[in-house]
């Protein structure tokens, strides 16, 4: 009686994992497609925020290229989170090359938020945006130095056996 139960609950497991990591993958589409959208409509986008009188129209062209420069870190970033979660999907969880690629996207995370925070020079409420990209730096980073050392136990283990 237990043993079925636990079955049951192994597939309910696996149907979850599929299920999130698509969830996952459709996000970083979804992503992706607002990336682009800003990026052909940025001129449209930042003349409607300065007409809103929430940015002084001088700046235009400093946050015009604020977002280009941030787009830029954000496509490279969309681009390896997709090669993660391949990577996740084909079950190479705790591989060197999810390291690699968890470290480009903190470097990422720390690329955006520096130019953001030279951009609170123009625009002071972009210094939320360098912390939240800051603490989310920290965060991958984390989790990279996670996979590093579960990487690196398992080779351990690999030897002992």
């Amino acid at each position: 009686m237990v043993s079925c139960s636990y079955r049951k609950d192994v597939r309910d497991m696996n149907w979850s994992k599929n299920s999130s990591i698509e969830l996952s993958r459709a996000c970083v589409i979804l992503f992706m497609v607002l990336l682009a959208a800003l990026d052909i409509g940025c001129y449209w986008a930042v003349g409607w925020f300065t007409r809103l009188r929430l940015m002084d129209r001088d700046y235009i062209f400093l946050m015009m290229a604020t977002i280009y420069l941030c787009s830029g870190f954000g496509w490279v970033l969309l681009v390896r989170l997709w090669q993660l979660l391949d990577n996740i999907r084909l079950q190479l969880v705790f591989d060197l090359r999810n390291v690699k690629l968890l470290r480009q996207v903190s470097w990422c995370c720390v690329g955006a938020g520096a130019v953001c925070l030279v951009s609170c020079l123009y625009y002071l409420p972009f210094i939320a945006v360098a912390i939240a990209a800051g603490f989310m730096a920290l965060i991958v980073r984390i989790v990279k130095n996670i996979f590093q050392q579960a990487i690196d136990m398992k080779a351990e283990l690999d030897l002992t056996i």
